[in-house]
């Protein structure tokens, strides 16, 4: 047996704690105060297993989580400690672990993943290895778009050395394979202003805001590009207020994704070009497609060291994928450093009831980050 599996293996039990903790710690994005109590818990955790001290980077949503490198940084793990869950999710579905898998709020995305990367940190110092060039940052926005942190991760990652490298601990794709691309992606808000008026005594005196939105979401299902990859989807609608009143206002939110980065401008600008057809009615949009492409060649060498390093661990092969949604390692690729995504967890159900974490993954996880931050530093 590889020696990094046969450490991560008795370390189990506590990395199964661990992560009992941090997923104990309700999250959810923008409660600021309930954020800072996960930082402080994963301070504790960084201090005691992999003994590094983190600087906490304040911020309007709550800290972000930086254990800088003591030396020339070399590698950065990333990652975020937010959720969206929102708060009493844990009261109706707590951690729990009948072990085969480990459920709970935020158990996928992201709370495994983390401590994983943080045993891997410690199963390295153990073996001797050099470990001063690696340094941590989990981020405390990453579910609602990086606004706080993304100049920063963006730092972090520009500070690493020649031939650095970024590695995300977001959860796997299917089967525990590692995601080699991501499309990028964004968010538009078009809302409608019209007039309001009596359904049924002067419906004509009102300008149907409603009637203004199902003409632009028509136009909007439009903009897609199945060819290059690009999806226009929109996904939440509102408007009126009664049943007897002409909608004064009316909202769509639309979901964006693009492969190919001259589609941004492509969409922004159809986007941003929305004219109204009913009389009388306005159109604001804002938002934008913010998170760039993560282009696979920003992830292929780092894919190969991989392919060795579960090769070496465990005599098995894994695969890489391109995936559609975004994440932080999107921002990292996109300035041009070496990213690999997808190094976290090993389950399913992110987001959702079902979230799950399968137990018999996470030795063999832990052991695989280490073996592949070793061939990095060795590079």
């Amino acid at each position: 047996m590889h020696p990094f599996l046969a450490t991560a293996q008795s370390m189990l039990p506590q990395v199964l704690s661990d992560i009992e903790a941090i997923v104990s710690i309700e999250s959810p994005s923008r409660n600021a105060s309930q954020v800072a109590k996960s930082a402080a818990q994963l301070e504790s955790i960084i201090q005691r297993v992999a003994q590094r001290a983190s600087v906490l980077v304040a911020s309007s949503v709550g800290p972000h989580v930086h254990v800088p490198a003591s030396g020339v940084p070399r590698i950065l793990l990333l990652g975020h400690h937010d959720t969206v869950h929102p708060m009493g999710t844990l009261a109706a579905r707590p951690f729990s672990n009948d072990g085969k898998v480990l459920r709970g709020p935020g158990v996928f995305d992201m709370a495994a993943g983390i401590v994983q990367a943080i045993y891997a940190m410690a199963i390295l110092e153990g073996a001797g290895v050099d470990t001063s060039g690696i340094e941590m940052l989990w981020t405390s926005d990453e579910e609602i778009g990086s606004s706080t942190s993304r100049a920063l991760i963006e730092e972090r990652a520009q500070a690493l050395a020649k031939n650095g490298a970024v590695l995300v601990l977001e959860p796997s794709a299917d089967g525990g394979a590692l995601k080699i691309a991501r499309k990028g992606t964004g968010t538009f808000d078009v809302r409608i202003t019209g007039r309001a008026s009596h359904a049924g005594l002067e419906p004509e005196k009102g300008i149907n805001a409603l009637l203004e939105l199902a003409h632009q979401v028509q136009r909007i299902s439009t903009f897609g590009n199945a060819e290059l990859g690009t999806t226009v989807t929109p996904t939440v609608a509102s408007a009126g207020t009664t049943d007897n009143t002409v909608p004064a206002e009316a909202q769509v939110l639309v979901d964006a994704r693009v492969v190919v980065p001259e589609e941004k401008i492509r969409v922004e600008k159809l986007m941003s070009s929305l004219v109204p057809v009913v009389p009388g009615a306005n159109i604001s949009v804002t938002g934008s497609l913010h998170r760039p492409p993560m282009h696979s060649s920003m992830s292929e060498e780092l894919f190969v060291l991989a392919v060795e390093s579960q090769r070496a661990v465990t005599g098995e092969s894994i695969n890489g994928v391109s995936v559609g949604g975004g994440s932080d390692g999107n921002f990292t690729a996109a300035i041009g450093i070496r990213t690999l995504d997808g190094l976290g967890a090993v389950g399913g159900g992110a987001h959702g009831e079902t979230e799950h974490v399968v137990v018999e993954s996470i030795a063999p996880r832990i052991a695989l980050l280490a073996e592949l931050m070793q061939r990095i530093l060795a590079q």
